[in-house]
């Protein structure tokens, strides 16, 4: 599987405003924006109009910039999650059904972090006792996701079991 380049027009344009506007230059022409006009305040008696010119400008570039910057930030964050997905999948013992983990709703996800979270409260008592915490522990219960349910509708409310075994 050989990913290729992006041919949008409007990913390319937002990879390139998103990196633009990281660095160091934009900060430099943002701030010299401002004190352009910041300086130019007495010519015009600092009036309404002066005002509205800087306000209006920083809205729209504020408005797009949003929109240019979610598309990035969300590119770049399911770009990370198929990383992990595929470090999941080469992993022997990993739990596989926590692929496409994001895609779970919130209740999901609490359920699942829990069982997390009591291996690192274990791992953290068993380092305080100056034991080793890089063993692999097993789940105290095994992972329960909802199985998709099927064009049929079979399926509906049944869980799906993790083994909690090696061979996954």
């Amino acid at each position: 599987m050989r990913p290729s380049k992006s041919t949008s027009w409007f990913t390319n344009f937002a990879k390139w405003t998103a990196r633009a506007a990281g660095r160091p230059a934009a900060f430099a022409m943002a701030a010299s924006v401002i004190v352009v006009w910041g300086v130019t305040g007495p010519l015009f008696g600092f009036s309404d109009t002066w005002q509205l010119v800087i306000n209006t400008g920083t809205t729209i570039v504020t408005f797009l910039m949003v929109f240019l910057i979610q598309n990035t930030q969300n590119r770049d964050t399911e770009a990370l999650q198929i990383k992990l997905d595929e470090l999941l999948r080469v992993t022997e013992g990993a739990h596989t059904v926590l692929l496409d983990l994001e895609e779970l709703d919130d209740a999901e996800l609490d359920r699942i972090r829990k069982d997390y979270e009591k291996l690192a409260k274990k791992a953290r008592v068993k380092l305080g006792r100056g034991e080793s915490d890089t063993d692999v522990p097993e789940l105290e219960e095994e992972l329960e996701l909802p199985r998709p349910t099927s064009k049929k509708g079979k399926g509906k409310g049944q869980k799906s079991k993790a083994r909690k075994s090696s061979d996954d």
